[in-house]
């Protein structure tokens, strides 16, 4: 193999930053997951509020690709998308999913996992007016996942849509929320030597979660 100018094999970093022990961890995984949000957004890391969502399809195929949150709270982690897009597809052949967040700067990464559902019509419609213009008609010209020849598709769809709908695009059908219900989350911490902190939360039947420390 040739020679690079750095070899991606040495490429190492020594994670010192912070600790997660189980007793200064909180024991319900959304307060545990809202503190560290706030501190990835005080912090001003880039993109705080990037996830990765992976689904899986008919095929067995997995795909990951990031979107936004858009809200939490008990019920799930919210976000918005085409529901003719790949992941749209794929979730309502196989509504079970995974989210990561990684926060680089701060040496953290969250992974939850747990059952996908569509949220209200009356949320959707809340959050799609909520959006700026452009975004609003860009829900209408993009076919999301589709092949199109070329950029100009798209150009042309958001002149048409923006002449139909001016300032008042309606939210389309194919456009609306998910939203994950967890029953599992993990929290990482970089620690020294490779041996990091690594803790996971499982719902239980209950509806209480139980805390445990795996290896890292």
């Amino acid at each position: 193999m040739a020679d690079t100018p750095t070899s991606i094999a040495d490429l190492r970093k020594s994670y010192e930053r912070a600790e997660l022990s189980e007793d200064a961890s909180q024991a319900d995984p959304l307060k545990q997951f809202e503190q560290w949000l706030k501190e990835a957004i005080a912090a001003k890391v880039p993109e705080p509020n990037a996830m990765t969502l992976a689904t899986v399809g008919s095929n067995l195929r997995p795909s990951t690709r990031v979107v936004l949150i858009k809200g939490y709270d008990e019920r799930g982690i919210d976000w918005y998308t085409n529901y003719d897009s790949r992941k749209g597809i794929e979730l309502a052949g196989n509504p079970y999913a995974a989210l990561q967040f990684h926060w680089v700067e701060l040496e953290r990464t969250v992974r939850i996992e747990g059952v996908v559902e569509k949220v209200s019509a009356e949320e959707s419609d809340a959050y799609f007016n909520s959006r700026p213009l452009d975004s609003r008609i860009g829900a209408w010209a993009s076919p999301q996942s589709e092949v199109i020849p070329s950029r100009s598709v798209l150009v042309t769809n958001a002149a048409k849509y923006g002449a139909k709908f001016l300032l008042q695009p309606p939210r389309p059908p194919h456009w609306g929320g998910y939203r994950l219900k967890p029953d599992s989350w993990q929290f990482w911490q970089g620690r020294r030597s490779r041996l990091h902190d690594r803790l996971r939360y499982t719902l239980q039947a209950d509806a209480n979660w139980l805390r445990e420390r795996l290896a890292p």
